[in-house]
């Protein structure tokens, strides 16, 4: 199968990573291809990057052919995941929408990790949206700029660690998950550190995908989910249009 793996940020660093780490998962015989915006923030740490950065989104969706088998969407914020569903037939998995069913088959409670504090509210708004608000149980903030997931340093993983060794103790929580994409290739040392389940959601929304997919199963178009109207886009935007 082919896996269309999509970072809405512009940071190559970070899509490179988010391929290896989609790859370390994927099955024997799927091809992943990791691509990004070719405009958009570098990286995404509020609701103006987010907003810009799902037109991003809009952009690979549109520009992918043929049709991948599915679609993950690599940013915690899930930035673009109703237009990408709209957009085609294959099944699209945003990674923070993966991350928390697979830690609530885990854990009777998780807590999220993330990078800045002021995005933990953008957080809590997916986990409403989600469902999920009966098994998170916390989200908490680092308050390490993404692009330093670039190439993570020791100093970066001890704070994300000692965070989560906190958030395990104060919310009773029996699992972590990563609440950032360029957080993927540091799961298994946390997850050994930390002795509980670590969750990646690049690498849950990996294995979700390919299941969907083998089942044959594919996004609904009866009612919202429908293709995008026929219509003139302006502007910049006019090769996003139907």
């Amino acid at each position: 199968m082919r896996l269309l793996v999509i970072n809405p940020n512009t940071s190559e660093a970070m899509t490179a990573g988010i391929g290896r780490a989609a790859r370390a998962v994927a099955a024997p015989g799927t091809e992943v291809v990791a691509v990004q915006p070719s405009f958009g923030p570098r990286s995404i740490e509020g609701h103006y990057d987010e907003a810009v950065a799902a037109a991003g989104v809009a952009e690979q969706v549109r520009a992918c052919a043929p049709e991948p088998d599915a679609v993950v969407i690599a940013c915690f914020g899930d930035p673009g995941l109703d237009a990408a569903r709209e957009a085609l037939a294959a099944p699209v998995l945003g990674i923070a929408e993966a991350a928390f069913h697979a830690a609530a088959m885990l854990a009777t409670g998780f807590s999220v990790v993330t990078t800045m504090t002021r995005t933990c509210v953008m957080a809590e708004r997916l986990v409403q949206r989600y469902g999920f608000e009966r098994t998170c149980r916390g989200i908490h903030g680092t308050d390490i700029a993404v692009l330093e997931l670039e190439n993570a340093q020791p100093e970066a993983i001890a704070r994300i660690e000692a965070c989560a060794r906190e958030a395990l103790a104060r919310d009773r929580s029996g699992a972590i998950v990563l609440g950032c994409a360029g957080m993927a290739e540091l799961t298994a040392t946390l997850q050994q550190r930390l002795g509980v389940p670590v969750i990646d959601g690049v690498a849950a929304a990996v294995k979700f995908a390919e299941a969907l997919a083998a089942l044959g199963l594919r996004t609904s178009k009866a009612g919202d989910y429908a293709r995008p109207l026929p219509k003139e886009y302006v502007g910049w935007a006019r090769p996003l249009g139907w």
